[in-house]
């Protein structure tokens, strides 16, 4: 594994991240991803080898390992890692997208040019979509790997003896599995993480979601206050350009006639 291309991958997701995107970041990377490379392939090793039957008949050593384990619990995780880490990388492909725009924009109208977006990495119109986007796959992801992981093996646990029933084993026979309890326990741990960056993914869409409610709002407010300000304005203006209307001049009198002129 490459880890400086990763650790720069990282750093990408990493710096356009909010707070809860980091913390989710920081579980999958280190409680995910380290404890599989470490602990899990070495806890799994060869399953087929360590299931062990009390029979010597053909085929049954194989069919009933195949009809309690028809996936690796390795290979189904490393799948999960997989499809829920990919996502996460697109938001750094869009912010490279909107990087190489702009300098397609200054390339073609100049360095003074007018930019395209206030900043390439704010969350803002499309970026906005594609990180909420992703939150939602990485949902769906996660969840649908832990329901599978319940749905194939009937459950979190790992009995110590197994019945099993399967054809061509001539009776019911017992088979064992080779470290049940630690592969119990590794199991408990990734279904726990694995829910646990469901929450925080959660949290960071209402997070977002409320944010960018209360800016809108915001803007509403803003937009309005200018509204009525310019109304005001405008009707200080009229009254201003309007003798006939100010309050402090009265409209002019015609004089009355004198008397000479009455009587004549």
């Amino acid at each position: 594994m490459n880890w400086a291309f990763l650790q720069g991958l990282l750093s990408g997701v990493n710096k356009y991240s909010t707070a809860f995107g980091r913390v989710w970041l920081s579980i999958v990377f280190l409680f995910r991803v380290m404890v599989f490379v470490v602990a899990a392939e070495k806890v799994w090793g060869d399953e087929q080898k360590d299931f062990q039957c009390n029979t010597i008949q053909p085929g049954c050593h194989n069919v009933c390992f195949d009809h309690f384990f028809p996936v690796s619990h390795v290979r189904l995780w490393a799948l999960q890692l997989i499809f829920v880490t990919c996502p996460s990388f697109l938001v750094v492909m869009h912010v490279a997208y909107r990087d190489d725009r702009e300098r397609k924009n200054r390339l073609k109208y100049g360095e003074n040019c007018r930019s395209i977006y206030k900043n390439t990495g704010k969350k803002r119109g499309g970026l906005w979509w594609t990180y909420v986007l992703t939150l939602v796959f990485k949902i769906a992801v996660d969840a649908t790997f832990v329901y599978l992981v319940y749905h194939i093996y009937e459950g979190y646990d790992f009995p110590s003896l197994i019945k099993c029933e399967q054809k061509p084993c001539p009776n019911t026979v017992d088979c064992f599995i080779a470290r049940p309890t630690e592969k119990r326990i590794f199991t408990i741990f990734m279904v726990v993480t694995s829910l646990a960056c469901i929450l925080l993914s959660i949290f960071e869409i209402v997070y977002l979601v409320g944010k960018r409610c209360c800016e809108c709002a915001m803007g509403d407010n803003q937009s309005a206050r200018h509204v009525n300000t310019s109304t005001l304005s405008s009707r200080a203006t009229l009254m201003d350009s309007n003798p006939l209307k100010s309050p402090n001049k009265s409209p002019p009198r015609t004089p009355a006639p004198s008397y000479s002129v009455a009587v004549s």
